[in-house]
């Protein structure tokens, strides 16, 4: 048996043996009922009195509502529009209706057509198996993370364990079975391995609830414990850091055997050294990438911030400005490690063999 035959043994092996702990041993998930969703059309808008009338689309019903009734503020709802009707029940039990939002699927769905189409245009073969990766990727989170901890379990625990299941099968998936995927394997788990640690340092001394945030507020009030929204907030870290993690490992690691299939007489010592050379550059632009990608996504947040009176001692004091820092900070930290930690993982494993 060669070395890649026992790799893929020992990946299957680890793969169904998390599967067996995760969907055996552990809780199963437990169906709550709420709320009813509907799709509906809108027929009419009254502009005098404020009530639209909505068609419901699965079974023809027709429901008016009153503008205090609509879940979102701010909305101009038009003739025709399609949306998304809440079908609630009030303390009496009479059954009510309100609308929660515009229904966007459709375009959602042509988005994500043409984005399939790209990347298998562009990508072939890599990129077939990346969305499947992606797929994967997706259906732990949902079916086996998120409902775990919607059940009580622990943030922390269950998301890095979801991480040690996505891990080794997008890299096989994406990168193929090699020396070169799993010394990238190897150092993305290290790397998030001492990314986790140090959040939870972090979210420990900063003192950070998990609460900053509408929705974790939402969460404490269904009776989540404190303890598991700050886990939320750490998983949440992890599993963020670990798509990026993905290009960062990879890149160095095949960059460590592009060296030495150039110059097979590279000592350990020196292709570490060359490999860490060019590293420094990528370091540089996925760093640079990821605080971007963060303050992109907090962007509402760095308009109050900069609209506000507080002074900056004072801004940086609110948790959820923390709670972003702390996020970013964090994940780039753990992106930094993972050059190094890769580097030196491909060049011990690489040996003094020529090897692709």
């Amino acid at each position: 048996m060669n070395f890649f035959t026992r790799v893929r043994a020992y990946i299957l092996k680890y793969v169904v043996c998390v599967f067996f702990l995760t969907f055996f041993v552990f809780p199963q998930i437990v169906s709550a009922e709420g709320d009813q969703f509907f799709d509906g059309k809108i027929q009419q808008v009254n502009t005098e009195t404020g009530v639209i009338t909505v068609m419901l689309q699965n079974d023809g019903a027709v429901v008016e509502i009153e503008n205090n009734e609509i879940g979102i503020s701010g909305l101009d709802f038009q003739k025709g529009d399609k949306v998304v009707v809440t079908q609630s029940e009030d303390v009496a039990g009479k059954l009510f209706y309100y609308i929660t939002d515009f229904k966007r699927s459709s375009t959602l769905v042509w988005l994500f057509v043409l984005f399939v189409m790209l990347t298998t245009l562009v990508g072939r073969k890599k990129g077939l198996a990346s969305l499947c990766g992606m797929v994967f990727s997706f259906c732990i989170l949902f079916w086996f993370v998120i409902p775990r901890i919607m059940v009580g379990g622990n943030p922390i625990v269950f998301s890095i364990l979801g991480a040690f299941i996505i891990i080794p099968v997008i890299f096989l998936l994406s990168h193929g079975v090699s020396k070169k995927t799993t010394s990238a394997m190897i150092g993305t788990i290290v790397a998030l391995i001492i990314t986790g640690v140090l959040a939870h340092v972090s979210i420990h001394f900063s003192k950070l609830t998990g609460l900053a945030t509408e929705e974790a507020a939402m969460l404490g009030g269904l009776g989540i414990s404190i303890e598991n929204i700050k886990g939320l907030l750490l998983g949440g870290i992890i599993i963020g850091l670990l798509g990026i993690l993905d290009d960062v490992t990879v890149t160095q690691a095949s960059l460590v055997y592009k060296l030495k299939e150039t110059n097979p007489n590279l000592s350990k010592t020196a292709l570490f050294g060359k490999a860490i050379d060019v590293g420094r550059d990528h370091i540089a632009s996925v760093v640079n990438t990821l605080v971007l990608v963060y303050a992109g996504a907090a962007m509402p947040l760095l308009l109050l911030f900069v609209d506000s009176s507080l002074s900056y001692e004072q801004a940086i004091n609110v948790e959820i400005v923390a709670e972003e820092i702390v996020r970013t900070l964090v994940a780039t930290i753990g992106l930094i490690l993972a050059v190094p930690i890769t580097t030196y993982v491909a060049c011990y494993r690489i040996g003094s063999k020529k090897d692709g």
